[in-house]
């Protein structure tokens, strides 16, 4: 764009927007030219529209002038899905975060795109519901976000993920074109299901503007079990048997021995000295169900290798350590390459003995710990990024990972999406037919390719 068209665009965007919700100063900008992933491009502009009908205006000028929108919640995303790689502007949708309607009759709320995941769950916990999806950024995190990447967290094992928990939405297409998808029944088979295509599409097809969320009614109680392994490859087992037997429980993390240490390092007496890979349970329902779920699942760790199964009435403090744990990972390098892989549960045990195995032969450190229940493993290459060699390493082990991954019918990334950190890969897992499809339908929603250009498909 010339230094006169840049300057006549940005003078049109700020005659859509009152001057308060358009940001042109580059120090203004810079809190939205990066989310966690930690990649960094600033942007020539950030607006902060209040309506659909200011994203829809937004949309259509920056068609006419063919200048890259990219769609932000609050940035909490690790793998760069709304960083403005190729500048233009940052569209932010933070402003936008009324609850506009909890209905407990037909199990559903309405709402704005900017509302955060835990301020939904405190409005709708006193009329005795909550919305499952639930990562560990929930005070942070956008109820927009966590539908464009369809987040998901420690309960999806039992509840699923936002994809899941979705009756309509209204959005704005790269277009212009302003659309209602879905309905407000939990039933409802008229037409293509564009609610689903749009949850987990990060933004690259239309921009969510209002969702009508499902409910789910708060379990009468929950109870917790905790179990401590000599290796991961024995508690790998012991999951796949928990997931084999009849209860299902409402979270199954797992911890190896690497996220145990770290741990330790902070919170001393919290957990044992002597395992090596440790599981947290949760099981929720009625006292009979929770009693006969525990049983079951207890039964189901009796395996060569575990050191200890037992029912634990009071997690709260291991749990606060769990979700601790990500930004905790700093202590021992100052990057880490962080992925979310998963991969059939029947296949964990091969996954986590083959993931200790690559760690070793390239020498990286690495931590692993996740939603076991769904095979969903973060997997954190610990790395100096001022280290040329080790940064080399970890990348080679990187590959070898996803090889990995992909052997065992599993796929590259369970929640936190593609966006520009798995963009290179994306060809390993999806084939060439499939991807043409799916550029198909991004140039049917946003034929000018203006909307989060770059992220997900591969270059």
């Amino acid at each position: 764009m010339s230094d006169i068209s840049h300057t006549a665009f940005l003078q049109q965007l700020q005659s859509i927007l009152p001057s308060d919700r358009v940001y042109t100063d580059p120090v203004d900008c810079y809190a939205y030219a990066y989310d966690n992933s930690r990649n960094y491009h600033s942007p020539i502009a950030v607006v902060f529209p209040l309506t659909i009908e200011e994203v829809q205006s937004v949309i259509l000028l920056c068609n006419e002038h063919k200048v890259p929108v990219v769609p932000r919640g609050r940035g909490t995303g690790t793998a760069g899905g709304s960083v403005p790689e190729a500048g233009g502007v940052a569209l932010s949708l933070e402003r936008m975060d009324k609850i506009i309607s909890v209905d407990p009759d037909n199990r559903m709320a309405i709402v704005e795109p900017g509302v955060l995941n835990q301020v939904l769950q405190d409005e709708i916990k006193p009329v005795g519901f909550f919305w499952p999806p639930d990562p560990s950024s929930a005070a942070y995190c956008s109820i927009g976000g966590n539908l464009a990447t369809c987040a998901a967290g420690p309960h999806a094992v039992k509840y699923g993920v936002a994809r899941d928990h979705i009756l309509g939405l209204k959005a704005v297409t790269g277009k212009g074109e302003i659309i209602k998808t879905g309905c407000y029944t939990s039933k409802g088979v008229v037409g293509y299901d564009l609610t689903r295509l749009l949850v987990g599409s990060e933004g690259t097809l239309a921009v969510i503007c209002e969702a009508t969320l499902k409910l789910t009614p708060l379990p009468k109680l929950t109870g917790g079990i905790t179990a401590e392994f000599v290796d991961t490859e024995s508690c790998a087992k012991a999951i796949a048997a928990i997931m084999a037997q009849p209860y299902t429980p409402s979270a199954l993390e797992f911890l190896d021995n690497g996220a145990l240490t770290l741990i330790r390092s902070r919170h001393s007496n919290l957990l044992p000295e002597n395992a090596r890979a440790y599981l947290m349970i949760e099981v929720d329902g009625s006292q009979q169900e929770i009693a006969e779920a525990t049983d079951a699942i207890l039964q189901a760790c009796q395996v060569a290798g575990l050191i200890e199964a037992k029912p634990a009435h009071d997690t709260k403090a291991l749990w606060a350590a769990r979700k601790a744990l990500s930004p905790l990972l700093k202590d021992i390098a100052p990057k880490k390459i962080n992925e979310d892989i998963a991969v059939p549960v029947s296949h964990l045990p091969a996954l986590l003995t083959g993931l200790e195995k690559l760690a070793s032969q390239h020498q990286i450190s690495n931590v692993n710990f996740g939603h076991a229940g769904n095979g969903n493993i973060h997997v954190n290459l610990l790395v100096n990024p001022d280290n040329p060699d080790e940064m080399k390493r970890a990348y080679q082990c990187l590959d070898e990972v996803f090889s990995l991954v992909l052997s065992l019918q599993g796929t590259l990334s369970g929640e936190h999406g593609v966006g520009m950190a798995k963009r290179p890969f994306v060809p390993r897992e999806i084939d060439a037919t499939t991807i043409g499809v799916m550029k198909s339908l991004k140039l049917t929603f946003d034929p000018n390719n203006i909307l989060n250009p770059g992220k997900l498909f591969p270059a």
